[in-house]
């Protein structure tokens, strides 16, 4: 499995930026809650040698334990149903040896991983309607199972990722064209059906998802926890200016030390960024991640085979939107949805995850040069 590499074929300049990025992440979690910092840099140490460890196995080897991948990553979504911790209005954690962590974390590199195996073992029938219907079916086992939880957010990460998988595997545009027709008009009569007085479609354990898409598209006329927790995080973002009121500072007006923003070292730690570091500080982090999706991208386009786009395509896509969303809901441009900040924002099992998936680019990367 392991394979001998040049060192001038690694790919150093993506480690840095991930790294980095990570840094920043361990600065703002430790600024918000220093008992946190610790756990962060743990998550971070560990997180690097998975990394670096999958990064020099040959990932065409480990694909070939596709179908366990899948499986693994049904039993893990299913025992979060049947015994999972709840927290929040959601029960999306699961803990296994005294160890607690987030199986739809983990679901995203287990999906892309699947589906670049089974894609480039049936890649001749993949424009033919009973594989696209049989894919449609291999991802909505998983996805149900994390809507269940109920995690919305991450659903929609995920189907995110499946379409960017769907479409650099070779869709063809008129099956894309075909889909798009259906799906587009689909969903805005759904959102107009959900967002009637008395509505059924949405139950009562998913109903909180949807008042905050409610409070977000009536901002003048509805008012709650969420939608104050937005306008503090962009006071929080402008009142930082340029460079920032400083790491750590004391100041009255800031918003993070008067604690008018929950989940500051998780979903809003952009906020905590902006108002410390400044306008400096968030383009910082903005330009890391655009460089990271960027780079995954790269490396797609120079795999030696079908599994090795759709690996580096699939993390690349799911750092970039999960960051986009992120600071769109920081920055009052989205619903609040919960999604952590990739690398960034507290939370092992996320950062644990990011760093999986990394690995497995630099391997794609390293496999390029071998062809």
């Amino acid at each position: 499995m392991l394979k001998q590499y040049k060192i001038r074929h690694y790919d150093f300049k993506l480690v840095l930026m991930v790294v980095s990025l990570a840094v920043i992440g361990i600065f703002a979690v430790g600024s918000v809650d220093a008992a946190l910092q610790s756990k962060q840099i743990a998550g971070l140490a560990f997180g690097i040698f998975l990394m670096l460890v999958i990064s020099l196995f040959d990932y065409s080897v480990l694909l070939n334990l596709y179908w366990l991948m899948y499986v693994f990553n049904l039993a893990l979504l299913a025992l979060v149903i049947l015994m999972g911790y709840s927290a929040n209005n959601a029960q999306r954690w699961l803990v296994l040896a005294g160890i607690r962590f987030q199986p739809s974390e983990l679901a995203k590199i287990l999906l892309i991983l699947f589906f670049a195996q089974f894609i480039n073992k049936h890649k001749e029938n993949l424009n033919t309607f009973k594989y696209i219907t049989l894919c449609v079916i291999l991802f909505a086992l998983p996805a149900g199972l994390i809507f269940a939880q109920p995690d919305l957010s991450t659903t929609m990460i995920i189907c995110l990722i499946f379409c960017i998988i769907m479409f650099t595997a070779g869709l063809r545009w008129r099956v894309i064209i075909g889909v798009l027709a259906v799906a587009v008009p689909a969903f805005l009569i759904f959102m107009y059906l959900v967002l009637q007085p008395d509505q059924k479609i949405i139950s009562e354990r998913h109903l909180y998802q949807l008042n905050r898409v409610i409070s977000f598209l009536n901002k003048e006329e509805t008012s709650n926890s969420t939608g104050y927790q937005q306008e503090y995080s962009v006071m929080a973002i402008g009142s930082g200016q340029l460079t920032g009121k400083g790491y750590k500072n004391n100041q009255i007006s800031s918003v993070k030390n008067a604690n008018f923003i929950a989940e500051q070292e998780t979903d809003f730690i952009f906020a905590v960024i902006g108002e410390e570091f400044g306008f400096v500080g968030s383009c910082t982090v903005i330009v890391l991640v655009l460089l990271i999706s960027v780079e995954c991208l790269l490396i797609a386009r120079r795999a030696k085979d079908i599994a090795g786009t759709i690996i580096a395509s699939g993390v690349g896509a799911m750092l970039g939107f999960q960051a986009f969303i992120n600071m769109g809901v920081v920055t009052y441009l989205l619903p609040n949805t919960g999604l952590p900040l990739p690398f960034v924002s507290y939370g092992l099992t996320s950062l644990v995850s990011s760093f999986i998936g990394i690995g497995f680019v630099l391997n794609v990367g390293l496999q390029c040069q071998q062809k």
